[in-house]
């Protein structure tokens, strides 16, 4: 297509790592329900090569697809696909995500309203249709992450511990302001992620989202949850299975490198021995539990239960040590940036 770009409003950038089939539902979603306004999809695959480009080269060729050299992380994979966008106003969007009734467009229009946009964020659902708590979060601190189990925000849903007020209050607020937004779906101005250095490559999985979004609220900006726009969250697209080492160990390591960047290296220690104990109290009920839950045939909810806690406690107790080398991927980030390759051009024609 040459170098012509076609001016666009807003970026759609989709982060893959072995999801093609999630990407293909992704783009058809968009661009079926996207009408409104100009704009472009840019997929980067970090390092999986799972054929992604090829399947967009010939399915949907006016995407860009850019190939990551190297797997160098969620962040730093969408700071990559930034650097490519012409758009004013950036979409980072999980590839197992699906829009409908015009979602990114009405999202787009609260961005261009709001007073002093952050990041903004939208209402997600399961593909069962139930409500994602994790769309709207409070930023971690020790209590919070004490308590911070599925049930608990389910008998307490108003609890300002968690910040999810703004799911489930009555007759909320089309927009409403609130602490963080699930990195699913994340709707920033270009020129505020900019400013604020866009996503942060301390991270390579998990806790990037809080640290964008706290990053904007220092920089005197609003984030907002939009309560009557609906994106679809499939949810472990990327993942083969739902309780994972990998997974359950680059959460909470997430968690205490925001709490050190945030609050101090002392914090977050004490953040990894409350975790700990939280993990050997769990762990006990657990092992005293199992008998109900053989009863009840639910062995697999056992199972999985009982995996997540233990190895929450081998990282608390430092046992965990690989997590470190992710540390190394900045020297790394540099030379898979320069050697990204460009498969198909383009941008998303309305």
């Amino acid at each position: 297509m040459g170098d012509h770009v076609v001016p666009v409003e807003l970026s759609i950038i989709i982060v893959n790592w072995n999801s093609k089939e999630y990407v293909r539902k992704c783009v058809a979603s968009i661009l079926a329900n996207t009408p409104g306004i100009e704009y472009e999809i840019i997929v980067v695959d970090s390092g999986s090569f799972d054929g992604c480009g090829d399947m967009l080269q010939h399915t949907y060729p006016q995407v860009r697809f850019i190939q990551s050299t190297l797997n160098v992380g969620f962040a730093r994979a969408n700071n990559l696909g930034a650097g490519y966008a012409h758009g004013s106003v950036l979409l980072f969007l999980n590839p197992d995500t699906e829009v409908f009734d015009g979602a990114i467009e009405r999202i787009y229009r609260h961005v261009s309203t709001l007073p002093d946009p952050g990041v903004v964020g939208c209402r997600l659902l399961n593909t069962d249709g139930s409500v994602q708590t994790s769309c709207v979060q409070s930023l971690p601190t020790l209590l919070n992450q004490v308590f911070d189990a599925e049930v608990i925000r389910r008998w307490f849903p108003g609890a300002r511990l968690f910040g999810t007020a703004a799911l489930f209050a009555p007759g909320a607020a089309a927009a409403e302001e609130v602490e963080a937004v699930s990195g699913a779906c994340m709707m920033i101005r270009r020129e505020v992620f900019e400013h604020v250095g866009g996503f942060s490559a301390d991270y390579f999985m998990y806790g990037e989202d809080l640290d964008l979004c706290f990053k904007t609220r220092c920089q005197g900006f609003h984030n907002y949850h939009i309560a009557n726009v609906v994106v679809v969250h499939h949810g472990g697209g990327s993942s083969q299975c739902a309780i994972s080492k990998f997974s359950t160990v680059m959460m909470v390591e997430s968690v205490n490198r925001f709490l050190c960047k945030s609050r101090g290296t002392v914090y977050s220690s004490c953040h990894r021995l409350t975790v700990s104990g939280a993990a050997v109290l769990r762990l006990v009920l657990l092992s005293l539990l199992f008998p109900v839950w053989a009863a009840f045939g639910t062995i697999g909810e056992w199972t999985a239960s009982f995996r997540k806690w233990f190895f929450v406690l081998r990282w608390g107790l430092g046992l965990e040590r690989w997590t470190g080398q992710y540390e190394q991927l900045d020297q790394f980030a540099a030379f898979s940036n320069n050697h990204a390759e460009r498969s198909c051009a383009g941008s998303a024609e309305n």
